[in-house]
């Protein structure tokens, strides 16, 4: 049962009275959110999002009335930015934690990377005056770093400061990198992982507000201030000011929070947060951004709302999705043909980057299709966490509790054994459901006494029980000789999370879209933790030969996303408009 169904709001509410709205704003992965309100971008709102792994990294989103979310652009979008990222094995190394901040006409991203083992941080920090446009984002300005998650603050006489975790700050020149000496300037309330630090001045006082007690259960938000940059810092005798900790709400672990005020001078916060529960069993679109009212007044600390799923608060601004650039907005659903002399939409990502030539939009002879040339490795590979691998792998963010998604297989023709292309659910190599289409042995022999290879439907889930994930039961593996009738294609490949804990793979073939054949189902809780607990699920396509000599390409068309449905807890899913198509 899908409970008490919520519309969100279609109009903007009188200015006379609180306005509603339902979390979470950025679905799905979008964690550690940093926001900042930029009035000459007329009156426009900028968020900011981990990426690790993936690319093009990352994201900014934007916004003008705090509801619509449009994708503006990518900072990381070119692989000489940031070169390690080909180079990270571990699954959640990569770049953590993105501050956007908008000073003297300029846009500025701060971010740290690390590749989590050895713990060895670098610091990040890219520059554009146009944020909608992926190349305009500058080469970075790379420096060393103590810790994680850095913060960027200008202080009035223009000197700029990092704060980063531990609680540490240091000036920084923002031409050479130059770093001046660090200090430790306040060790937190609980002093349990002090992390993700925010700045603000405000009222003659320098406000320190930190993230603490860890990313599960008992992350929460804490506060300090002082009349002095460099300290001493007083702590708020209400610390902690966000939290979830202890209560059954249905969103947990928030914290990662950041402060910004509208064009009416109101503020707000953006924050972490994982739809888990108090079980934190079952969350596979991880860690995704809400959202929440402050009120701050002179003098005075500031009181920040619990986070909820519905929420009430300040006027919003107008609603409108008159918003530069020509990213998706985030509900959007994907409707994708590859038609000739397209491009690979923009939200689309890899898993570190991807082979040279591994993609290819409307090749010559396959109008319509996205072909797929086979990384060797599959999405495992053979050590996924001590070795390096290109895979053939493109994806989007689930950014629904409830959602379908397919693709066609226009064409493949499997020449050697273990050639694959299929769809897959992603968290991390070690994690992940995935329905392929692939060449295997049959019972049957040839004229000379060789195994009779053919595509055979595999479905499989790759977790470790017990070790990777939340789920430590079993998942059979299910193997069914594709009908000859079904070779000619195209064959379309489902995946659909039929609840809020499991997740149904199923095909057809195109021509009889309503005659779906259920192949395997899965919890997703395989698709929660474990290897991958600061990261959610992707969907997407992948194509392979399994460590094998093949090469045959694969060509997909027909992508579609669909959400069907938010849970924003006690029961109450938020729906998206569906979109209706003919075919």
């Amino acid at each position: 049962m899908l409970g008490t169904i919520l519309a969100l709001p279609a109009v903007a509410l009188s200015i006379t009275q609180n306005s509603t709205y339902t979390n979470p704003i950025l679905p799905g992965w979008h964690s550690d959110p940093s926001c900042t309100f930029v009035a000459e971008e007329h009156n426009s709102f900028f968020c900011a999002t981990s990426s690790f792994l993936t690319f093009p990294g990352m994201p900014i989103y934007t916004s003008k009335d705090l509801i619509n979310w449009r994708l503006a652009s990518h900072v990381f979008s070119r692989t000489s930015q940031v070169p390690q990222i080909g180079n990270t094995t571990v699954q959640n190394g990569g770049l953590w934690a993105t501050t956007i901040r908008y000073h003297d006409g300029k846009f500025y991203a701060i971010v740290s990377y690390t590749p989590e083992s050895p713990f060895v941080v670098t610091g990040f920090i890219f520059t554009t005056t146009n944020p909608y446009d992926d190349s305009a984002w500058s080469d970075p300005l790379v420096f060393p770093l103590i810790d994680i998650d850095p913060n960027l603050f200008w202080d009035d006489d223009g000197t700029a400061y990092i704060q980063f975790s531990g609680i540490h700050q240091q000036t920084i020149d923002l031409k050479t990198g130059a770093l001046g000496p660090a200090s430790i300037i306040w060790t937190g309330f609980t002093k349990f992982i002090p992390e993700g630090p925010r700045m603000y001045k405000k009222d003659g006082y320098y406000y320190l507000m930190i993230a603490e007690g860890g990313t599960a259960l008992g992350h929460h938000e804490a506060i300090a201030r002082s009349k002095n940059i460099s300290g001493p810092y007083e702590g708020y005798s209400g610390n902690p000011i966000l939290t979830n900790t202890n209560t059954t709400e249905y969103f947990q672990t928030v914290g990662h929070a950041d402060l910004f005020q509208d064009a009416s001078g109101n503020w707000w916060g953006s924050a972490l947060a994982t739809r888990s529960g108090p079980a934190w069993q079952n969350y596979p679109m991880g860690r995704e951004t809400v959202l929440f009212p402050v009120t701050w007044k002179t003098g005075e600390w500031p009181v920040l709302q619990p986070v909820r799923g519905k929420m009430s608060g300040w006027p919003l601004p107008p609603q409108t999705k008159a918003i530069p650039g020509s990213g998706p907005f985030i509900e959007d659903p994907d409707i994708v043909d590859f038609h000739v002399g397209s491009s690979i939409p923009p939200h689309f990502l890899y898993w570190r980057f991807p082979p040279k030539d591994a993609f290819t939009v409307s090749p010559y002879g396959h109008p319509n299709t996205l072909q797929l040339r086979p990384s060797k490795s599959n999405l495992t590979s053979t050590a996924p966490l001590t070795t390096i691998s290109e895979l053939s792998f493109i994806s989007r963010v689930q950014t629904d509790t409830l959602f379908s998604f397919s693709v066609d297989i226009a064409s493949f023709e499997p020449k050697l054994l273990e050639e694959e292309v299929g769809v897959t659910a992603f968290l991390t190599q070690t994690q992940h459901l995935d329905l392929g289409i692939v060449l295997l042995p049959t019972n049957s022999y040839s004229s000379n006494g060789e195994t009779k290879l053919a595509p055979h439907l595999r479905f499989r889930a790759t977790y470790v029980p017990a070790n990777t994930g939340n789920f430590d039961g079993t998942v059979q593996t299910v193997i069914k000789l594709l009908p000859e009738n079904w070779q000619d294609g195209p064959i379309r490949l489902h995946i659909d999370a039929i609840n809020e804990t499991h997740y149904a793979f199923s095909t057809t073939l195109s021509k009889e879209p309503d005659a779906k054949e259920l192949i395997g189902i899965a919890p997703a809780t395989i698709l929660s933790g474990g290897d991958g607990p600061f990261s959610g699920t992707l969907v997407g396509v992948y194509a392979t030969s399994n460590g094998g000599a093949g090469t045959t390409p694969s060509y997909v068309s027909r992508w579609r996303y669909e959400g069907k449905g938010q849970d924003i807890g006690n029961d109450t899913f938020v729906p998206y408009s569906p979109f209706i198509e003919s075919h």
